[in-house]
């Protein structure tokens, strides 16, 4: 028996009114601790993109792709933005500590074991091993 596994798509407009759809997105996850350190890195991505991506634009949106299967737990991002260069994907903390920027993505590359983009930057996917409840 062939098991087809679907994407269930999301699109919203790019505000920073996030918390609907992190619980709607992360409702599936059943591991509290999981649960904690994909909502802390998938609500970086979201926020990257709406003030990143859409400007903090409202009439911009965001497209939101979840997919879950036996093993992995995927999330699609994508803003309608330019993108983000590779040269400006790094991981790294801001040298000085009291930046008021720059953990972000470094932070989004501690919460999922798989971080990857679009060749266009303006979609990353990240994905996390599942572990049991």
């Amino acid at each position: 028996m062939v098991r087809r596994v679907r994407w269930a798509d999301f699109i919203t407009p790019s505000t920073l009114q996030l918390a609907p759809l992190l619980e709607l997105l992360l409702e599936p996850i059943a591991c509290p601790d999981q649960l904690s350190s994909l909502q802390l890195g998938l609500q970086e991505v979201l926020v990257n993109a709406v003030r990143h991506g859409n400007g903090n634009n409202p009439a911009k949106c965001l497209r939101v792709r979840r997919i879950l299967t036996p093993r992995w737990v995927v999330f699609q991002v994508q803003d309608e933005g330019c993108g983000v260069a590779p040269e400006d994907r790094a991981v790294a903390l801001p040298e000085q500590i009291d930046a008021l920027s720059g953990r972000g993505l470094f932070l989004i590359h501690e919460c999922f074991d798989d971080v990857r983009w679009s060749a266009r930057g303006n979609r990353v996917q990240v994905a996390a091993r599942r572990t049991a409840a």
